[in-house]
């Protein structure tokens, strides 16, 4: 490869504010005052606050320098398997920073945020349509809260039935928050691997489903970036000793406007806002993880919810059944707004051919890394593909030196060592919104590596070498975390 995106470039060291500032400076002109001036100090218990003292180009540089350190979305391919980092169109930022959306306090009453309340409204029978699912509830935060919220649904419903259980099966090709949230409804859960061509089959299910069995939390499509074509069987084996089918949808991005949940046997799916409908990812939040279930499900979503009475848009409570609330208010909103946004800009035969691209590059980053990394499983991906650095190891090369060798070409990693199923896995999710010529530069820099990896592994070991931060001392990281100056 003989140009890479990655540089050296003009990369400035940025000390701490209090180190930059001195004494005397002001980048903020006060309107003059008719009150007589209080020192700060005489008003707080205890020491004075350090607050640091700077002019507004202090300032300003300080910030647009952390900046350049940062690598984004908006800077260039952010290729985290099973995090779906698509580009984030703006006019969704826009509309959901309108005033009367963003200002709204949420102690307003109803008859103030009809707008809102509609918003909400639709975007719920939106989501519901698009799994072919009955209902739906915005309110849970995030995926992992929404597979909570999903499981709680399904302890209130067999507890409506008198059914009482302790187990949930989850396979191996779920995602890793699965046992946890089983964990915290009380149910204990049960391993179950997948099969030679990654997914999980009938009979597996069958030999550990039983009366005690609550249900099957399968991720679908799973970890390994494929599609859990039995499902249909899965679901009747679950159903047939009355539990439940819980889908974690957050791979929808490769299914949407294509398969419709609610019609191959799911009870209940949880969507990422932030990743399938193109709300921002990454650094901590906010996210939004809605529910969609079917009809018998439907009394126990979370409260309250949005109704319409008489024309208007009501908050109700009236739900007995409900398991309550997941979170504070309705969800979180903003991310709702965004998602509202992505939908009606794209409409549905574009929501399904964002599926059909996430798909198409998924399988032309794996073609053309076939024979550069192993590929555990040769057949057709869904969104994302799963190597690994079986290869490499003969050269004493693993999956840690790959991914920050990728950053020297200017490529922020993959996900590594995720999922277990494969040692020393490369998760690949290009995304739909990765033009040819991008995934063209991204192959040619993963060869260009594996060729490195042969001919001069030494390269690869003290990578990265262009990057702010050299490789860190991670198992000194782990061990002795730095949580405070």
């Amino acid at each position: 490869m003989s140009e890479t995106s990655g540089t050296t470039g003009l990369l400035l060291n940025e000390p701490l504010l209090w180190e930059r500032g001195g004494k005397g400076r002001c980048g903020f002109s006060m309107p003059r005052r008719d009150v007589e001036s209080f020192p700060i100090e005489q008003g707080l218990v205890g020491a004075v606050p350090d607050f640091p003292e700077l002019s507004e180009v202090d300032v300003v540089r300080h910030y647009t320098r952390l900046s350049q350190w940062n690598f984004g979305v908006d800077t260039g391919m952010y290729p985290l398997g099973s995090c779906t980092m698509k580009y984030n169109p703006k006019v969704n930022e826009k509309y959901a920073s309108l005033p009367r959306f963003a200002g709204a306090h949420p102690y307003l009453p109803a008859q103030l945020v009809q707008g809102a309340l509609r918003l909400m409204y639709d975007l719920e029978r939106f989501l519901a349509e698009i799994t072919g699912m009955d209902a739906t509830s915005l309110q849970p935060a995030a995926g992992a809260q929404g597979e909570l919220a999903g499981i709680m649904l399904i302890h209130a419903y067999l507890k409506s039935k008198g059914m009482k259980r302790s187990k949930i099966i989850v396979p191996d090709t779920a995602h890793g928050t699965n046992p946890a949230s089983s964990a915290l409804c009380g149910y204990r859960p049960i391993p179950v691997k997948s099969n030679e061509h990654g997914i999980i089959s009938p009979e597996a299910v069958a030999g550990v489903m039983d009366e005690d069995v609550a249900g099957i939390m399968l991720t679908n499509p799973n970890t390994l970036g494929l599609f859990e074509e039995n499902i249909r069987k899965i679901s009747e084996i679950v159903h047939g000793k009355g539990g439940q089918l819980y889908c974690d949808g957050a791979n929808m991005n490769a299914v949407m406007g294509i398969v419709q949940m609610g019609k191959v046997g799911v009870d209940v799916i949880h969507l990422n806002l932030h990743k399938t409908f193109s709300a921002p990812h990454g650094g901590g939040g906010p996210g939004s993880g809605p529910i969609c279930v079917r009809n018998h499900l439907e009394p126990f979503l979370p409260v309250p919810r949005v109704v319409k009475e008489n024309e208007a848009y009501v908050l109700s409570y009236d739900y007995p059944q409900s398991i309550g609330k997941v979170h504070s208010f309705y969800g979180n909103f903003g991310v709702m707004v965004k998602a509202y946004t992505y939908i009606l800009s794209m409409g549905p035969e574009d929501l399904k051919k964002a599926s059909q691209l996430a798909v198409l590059n998924a399988n032309y980053i794996k073609e053309g890394l076939k024979g550069v990394f192993e590929l555990p499983y040769d057949r057709p991906c869904m969104h994302e593909c799963v190597l690994s650095d079986k290869r490499q190891r003969s050269y004493k090369i693993s999956t840690l030196d790959i991914a920050k060798r990728l950053i020297d070409y200017g490529f922020h990693p993959p996900t590594i060592y995720f999922p277990l199923v494969v040692q020393g896995a490369i998760m690949i999710e290009p995304t739909e919104t990765e033009s040819k010529e991008t995934l063209d530069e991204f192959i040619e820099a993963c060869k260009s590596i594996a060729k490195e990896a042969e001919e001069n592994p030494g390269l690869l070991l003290e990578a990265p070498t262009r990057s702010k931060v050299r490789r860190l001392d991670e198992v000194m990281a782990a061990r002795k975390p730095c949580l405070s100056d």
